[in-house]
């Protein structure tokens, strides 16, 4: 079985971290190629991680000359599935689906299509709505959570068209990360952090991210807690306005905006709580890269999340935008620091057993299976 994917290559969130970790364990039970259109850090991950990768360049998200050269190779080196990812290839996979004729054309719907562009306004006008145009001509949908699938179906699509995958990661792989220290050290001085507990929050700065969720929990949680200061590790829009806000709530030495981080895995062994405030999600990858190290997790309820953290077993569920209920979990997490070590244990066993990027891998390849059958 051949299958080819296609991704933009601009990346950087959770569609990124899915294909690199499926694609790693699939290579092994089908003949695979990734596509992108763009170089940069995806195609670096990739390329090192030993999956066969070309780049087609595209001179803007509308310059469809890439259509016909995606559809001379699939005529050339004979694909039995297109695979696409991400709103970019969808509108790509749209005009190439006309040109191919009887190969099932596939997506992968990695977070709500009615969010991804919720920043800026024009992209949100423009793009989510060539992005639906484009869903609608897919044969097949794969869901990353349980949760997207109504979402789907909104479109009009036919519930068996549609399949359930998890995001799943590559516990055996090998981990590096700075030390603590050496990390935390670039950002701040290390009486700032030096005997503190520290909550963190991973996210790209975005709306949907919840991060003003994260910071109004924090001005209430440092009033009775003065042994806790706050991370927010990532890049976007909304940097400004939420310096603003920790300006205004005079939580400077308090709460603390690292910017870009290259290595998750240093930002998650500098922390010993991570939360996840988003108003929306699939399901997070930034969940199962802590609990590889064993962290553990607050996540507001969304998406698929529960399906991984049981709330008071394993980590903590809060409703969405509540940041009183967040702010009190986490000061239970602090008034009773051996339960970060029981949960963030618990939860990493329980991501490593049904959670695997192997299992993902077996998953896609009977979704495959399946789908070739009913051609």
């Amino acid at each position: 079985m051949k299958v080819l994917h296609l991704i933009s290559g601009g990346d950087t969130g959770g569609a990124k971290t899915h294909i690199i970790n499926l694609c790693s364990k699939l290579k092994n039970l089908v003949k695979l190629k990734i596509i992108c259109f763009m170089y940069g850090p995806f195609y670096d991950e990739v390329k090192n991680a030993g999956i066969d990768i070309d780049v087609i360049p595209q001179r803007s998200r509308f310059d469809l000359s890439v259509v016909d050269k995606i559809y001379q190779m699939i005529e050339h080196e004979g694909y039995d599935i297109i695979h696409c990812h991400g709103a970019r290839a969808n509108f790509i996979g749209m005009f190439l689906k006309r040109k191919v004729k009887n190969i099932p054309f596939i997506t992968t719907i990695h977070s709500d299509f009615d969010l991804d562009f919720q920043d800026v306004f024009y992209k949100r006008i423009i793009f989510s709505y060539l992005n639906k145009v484009s869903l609608k001509r897919f044969d097949y949908f794969i869901s990353v959570g349980s949760a997207l699938i109504d979402k789907i179906k909104s479109l009009g699509v036919d519930e068996k068209k549609i399949f359930l995958l998890y995001n799943g990661f590559d516990f055996a792989k090998e981990i590096s990360f700075e030390e603590k220290d050496a990390f935390l050290s670039r950002y701040m001085d290390k009486s700032v952090y030096q005997s503190k507990t520290i909550v963190g929050n991973l996210s790209r700065l975005y709306k949907v991210k919840g991060l003003d969720v994260f910071i109004k929990a924090a001005n209430l949680v440092v009033k009775d807690n003065p042994n806790v200061i706050f991370l927010i590790g990532g890049s976007g829009p909304q940097r400004e306005y939420l310096q603003n806000m920790i300006n205004e709530f005079k939580l400077n030495d308090k709460v603390f905006l690292l910017g870009n981080i290259r290595n998750p895995y240093d930002f998650f062994n500098a922390i010993d709580i991570n939360v996840i405030s988003s108003y929306s999600e699939t399901f997070p990858y930034s969940i199962l890269e802590a609990t590889a190290l064993e962290k553990c997790c607050i996540s507001s309820k969304v998406g698929s999340v529960p399906d991984l953290i049981e709330d008071g077993e394993n980590g903590f569920l809060f409703e969405v935008g509540d940041y009183k209920e967040l702010s009190k979990k986490i000061e239970t997490l602090l008034n009773n620091k051996e339960v970060i070590t029981t949960f963030g244990k618990r939860l990493s066993q329980k991501a490593k057993e049904k959670f695997s990027a192997e299992n993902m891998a077996k998953m896609q390849f009977e979704i495959y299976k399946r789908i070739m059958q009913k051609r």
